[in-house]
């Protein structure tokens, strides 16, 4: 990556970023809806962008912006979703079943730890 890439990754993340948490700030009723519209929105995004990006080379400028940008800063689970699908359609269901039990309970696993290990923030 050079730092044309970079800059363009950069911008498109920091868009990305800016974008989910007005969702998540806007969609929050009891239950985390935000979070869940920004995955699921996401997931689209990033399947409708790899499908129009197929053939085209992997290291266009828009594909930097939108792809390792926007939908990287947006939401980190539309990798994830992307990967689990290419795992299915390279014939490998088991590896992406793998994939999703395994970041479901490592990360949830991770999250609990990182909540009991840290120390609330203190005012003043």
């Amino acid at each position: 990556m050079d730092w044309k890439q970079g800059l363009l990754v950069a911008l498109g993340g920091g868009a990305g970023s800016v974008f989910r948490t007005w969702v998540n700030l806007h969609f929050k009723a009891g239950f985390p809806w935000g979070v869940l519209l920004v995955n699921v929105a996401g997931s689209f995004l990033i399947g409708l962008l790899a499908r129009y990006f197929e053939g085209v080379e992997e290291r266009s400028d828009l594909r930097f912006l939108l792809v390792a940008g926007f939908c990287g800063g947006f939401t980190t689970f539309s990798a994830f979703s992307m990967d689990t699908l290419k795992l299915f359609r390279d014939g490998q269901p088991l590896l992406a079943g793998a994939n999703v039990a395994l970041n479901l309970a490592c990360c949830l696993v991770a999250a609990f730890a990182g909540w009991q290990l840290a120390r609330p923030a203190t005012c003043g």
